[in-house]
């Protein structure tokens, strides 16, 4: 069997609005028309240029991971490449992120519902390749 990806599922307190920040952040369509699933009960979706979707789903009483404490894990986290990390970091912060680690190379933050997501150098389209 070989299964198709389709999206990855985020639970959140506001759908739309962390449908609206990852938006910010990628660009893309929220909410779009989708065959493949109806949306309801206050969820969101984000639908990307390369056909990849973020989908946002309440849930009620949220408690959002704490990094990098293992007693509230972050379960999962996404990585963005950008060319620029001061650059990024000025627009995610504008946009209600949280800065949670800074290291060399990539930078840890926490969205506006908690969830941890990394900016990474974008090591293969900066000048030099990926030894940049």
């Amino acid at each position: 069997m070989k299964a198709h990806f389709e999206c990855v599922v985020l639970d959140c307190p506001d759908p739309r609005a962390l449908a609206d920040f990852y938006q910010s952040i990628l660009g893309g369509d929220v909410n779009r028309p989708d065959k493949r699933w109806s949306l309801t009960d206050g969820s969101a979706t984000l639908h990307l240029e390369s056909g990849f979707a973020l989908l946002f789903q309440p849930v009620e009483d949220y408690r959002p991971p704490q990094w990098p404490d293992p007693a509230r894990p972050q379960q999962m986290h996404l990585d963005f490449a950008v060319p620029d990390l001061d650059e990024a970091e000025a627009e995610v912060l504008a946009n209600g992120a949280t800065l949670l680690d800074d290291q060399q190379g990539w930078r840890v933050y926490a969205d506006p519902a908690g969830h941890p997501f990394c900016l990474v150098r974008d090591w293969w389209t900066a000048k030099g390749g990926p030894e940049a």
